[in-house]
């Protein structure tokens, strides 16, 4: 198996998703830390699956030192301990109405100075922070919240959708576990907790392993068909299933699909033209298969309503995916 060829591959079919996710509303959403943010996130889940640095290191094509050096200035500031280099510079800047780039320079004097001035760069680059004055007086300030969820960016209902599609896929969660993975202004998460459990979405319980640690939980997450807001959401459960699926395959060891599979996928193409006998059919296949899935949740759901699984049982959570595009091109997709 060309396992290198498999990888480009998802990592086009990746960045292109990015690339029309970013550009979607007419806007230009900031990418500056993309590039970090793979770095660091593959990173970690190559720990996870039980590999030490020097192996991680050698897959990036790093000596040991360069890849801990860079490892290091990606996920923690010398300066703030605790804390990403960003994000420690981002609420130095955030806590000041207007600073200087030498007091910048002088707050993080522990840190790289290459790596202080880049991310300043990053943070005026993105729209998070305004730039003023040149050289030496050159000063930053924050860009005001009402300006940066401006139309356009997410919304609080879209907003909403994301942190409930995460707690469903994840909980039971912290707040700090679901800040780190939607990355939004803490005040403004816990409004759209509050907001989530006054609703009846999602259920919050003291997690008494963790020193009564609020965690937040949901047993269903419904994005309605049609519903313009909170396609964020929808797009990233959709991503999420797709993963998760390919994921739990490859752990299983198994690569090839079976009649009887419970876990996997299945990609049919069809060529057809107007008039052709089977074309109602098969441009209907999204349609039919959205109804009869539909019908067959609010079953499950009115059963689970009424009845609950046993208590030697544990349930079993089947996450179901379709998926349809149609084009003269397929290929014009791609460019």
């Amino acid at each position: 198996m060309n396992t290198q060829a498999l990888i480009d591959g998802l990592m086009r079919q990746t960045t292109l998703l990015i690339a029309h996710v970013a550009t979607s509303t007419g806007l230009r959403a900031p990418l500056a830390h993309v590039a970090n943010q793979v770095f660091l996130d593959l990173t970690s889940q190559l720990e996870r699956q039980g590999l030490g640095q020097k192996v991680i290191a050698d897959m990036f094509g790093l000596a040991l030192r360069s890849y801990q050096q860079k490892l290091q200035r990606l996920s923690e500031s010398a300066t703030d301990r605790g804390k990403t280099l960003w994000q420690a510079i981002y609420e130095y800047v955030s806590e000041q109405k207007v600073v200087r780039r030498s007091e910048v320079l002088q707050r993080f004097c522990r840190d790289d100075e290459a790596s202080v001035r880049s991310i300043l760069k990053d943070l005026c680059d993105s729209g998070l922070v305004y730039r003023t004055g040149r050289a030496e007086a050159t000063g930053y300030r924050v860009t005001p919240a009402e300006e940066l969820y401006a139309e356009g960016h997410a919304t609080e209902a879209g907003l909403a959708a994301l942190v409930w599609v995460h707690v469903h896929h994840h909980g039971p969660v912290s707040v700090e576990q679901i800040e780190e993975r939607v990355r939004v202004d803490r005040a403004r998460l816990d409004g759209t907790l509050k907001a989530l459990v006054d609703e009846g979405h999602i259920s919050v319980a003291n997690d008494p392993m963790m020193s009564g640690i609020k965690r937040y939980r949901t047993e269903e997450c419904v994005i309605p068909l049609g519903a313009r807001q909170g396609w964020e959401a929808a797009l990233l459960d959709h991503f999420q299933a797709v993963v998760r699926a390919m994921c739990i395959k490859l752990g299983n060891g198994e690569t090839r699909a079976l009649p009887d599979d419970e876990v996997g996928g299945s990609t049919y193409t069809f060529d057809i033209w107007p008039g052709h006998p089977r074309e109602a059919q098969v441009r209907g296949l999204l349609r039919e298969t959205r109804r009869a899935i539909s019908e067959l949740w609010d079953e499950v759901t009115v059963y689970n309503a009424k009845s609950a699984a046993p208590k030697s049982t544990e349930p079993r959570r089947v996450t179901f995916y379709c998926g349809q595009s149609a084009s003269l091109d397929e290929d014009s997709e791609q460019r």
